[in-house]
């Protein structure tokens, strides 16, 4: 498998060494900064760098476009433009709804790996980056071909990754819940701290405890990434907000009745649901095969895909085997836990397909 980075910092060095090493492909790799490039050659991120796109892409069975979120449309059009009619273009960009809308092909299929670190530039890339990560895959419903979501999704199982499709809306009112909004909560503890020290006498920093600095980790994240990623999901972070301001209030009366079963009561629900969310997601058990008979039209895996991302039940691994005449199918869907597959064979069952466990 040949697979194209465009943009190799800290994700798409990643990308690059993990296919290398767990998925035995051969990288090629775009930069326009060609100090990166040449940086991203000696660490082994890559086998070979490209001067430009159309270079980088010649070949491609799958290309990642792994820039700042206010460039990456154009970035991937130009991919798209470049790229063989069965090359699969994905991108890692943290919001969805932008890019979905400006881009229409179904080699396109959004992604977003919920992955990172507070460091940046490809010399902080890690082959082990995206281990038991949820890799979020954004496919067009009913447009999106087949076998290019199956090359996409059996890569990112290869590096380590956890694909779960979902479409852009929700991705995005998601990831301004449980990203963005921290983000800006972070942001506003620490600006808060800094004013009420300002108001102080003695200038000194107070030693402060764990849970300021695990609560403002992320505060001042860089700037060159957290601004496009604020403004391209405004809409669904001021909503965020909206809603924490109103919780902000039911907190404050909570505290104001100074009622400690309520306070408890209050306590123990947090401590409930983060611990429900921390485990969300995680999928135990045996592994079982679906197969699942499908026709040959554009959007089954889609489909497929989608209703299973909604559900939260994770796909580890997929197939295809099209018919002799290639007007049907069969996709192998190998699904985590007995409660989960037993879950997906009913969802499935109700899109209208035949399945069996296997």
């Amino acid at each position: 498998m040949r697979v194209s980075v465009l943009g190799v910092g800290l994700i798409g060095g990643s990308i690059g060494l993990a296919s290398r090493r767990r998925a035995k492909a051969e990288v090629c790799g775009y930069d326009a900064d060609e100090r990166v490039r040449a940086k991203a050659l000696e660490l082994g991120a890559i086998d070979t760098q490209a001067a430009d796109v159309a270079s980088a892409v010649l070949g491609a069975d799958v290309v990642f476009a792994a820039a700042p979120i206010g460039s990456l449309a154009a970035l991937v059009r130009e991919a798209l433009a470049c790229a063989a009619a069965d090359c699969v273009v994905s991108d890692v960009g943290s919001t969805k709804r932008a890019i979905a809308a400006a881009v229409a092909d179904e080699r396109f299929i959004g992604g977003h790996p919920l992955a990172g670190a507070e460091t940046a530039g490809v010399e902080h890339a890690r082959v082990d980056l995206f281990e038991g990560a949820t890799w979020y895959l954004t496919p067009a419903s009913g447009s999106t071909a087949g076998v290019l979501y199956e090359r996409l999704h059996r890569l990112l199982t290869s590096i380590g990754a956890r694909p779960a499709a979902v479409d852009p809306d929700t991705h995005d009112r998601l990831l301004a819940c449980v990203s963005h909004l921290p983000h800006v909560l972070a942001n506003l503890l620490a600006d808060q701290a800094a004013h009420v020290l300002s108001a102080q006498q003695d200038q000194r920093l107070p030693a402060v405890g764990p849970s300021f600095r695990d609560s403002t980790r992320v505060a001042g994240a860089n700037s060159a990434i957290w601004t496009d990623i604020y403004l391209s999901n405004r809409d669904a972070l001021i909503a965020g907000i909206d809603e924490f301001a109103a919780r902000l209030q039911q907190a404050r009366a909570t505290l104001g009745a100074g009622d400690p079963v309520a306070v408890r009561a209050w306590n123990e629900r947090a401590r409930e649901n983060r611990e429900a969310l921390l485990g969300a997601g995680v999928t135990g058990g045996p592994v079982h095969e679906l197969r699942v008979s499908v026709p040959n039209r554009p959007g089954v895996i889609a489909d497929i895909a989608l209703v299973l991302g909604r559900a939260g039940v994770n796909i580890v691994d997929m197939a295809l085997s099209p018919s002799e005449d290639n007007s049907q199918g069969v996709v192998a869907l190998w699904i985590g836990g007995d409660e989960h597959a037993s879950r997906a064979q009913a969802l499935i069952g109700d899109l209208g397909f035949p399945v069996v466990r296997a």
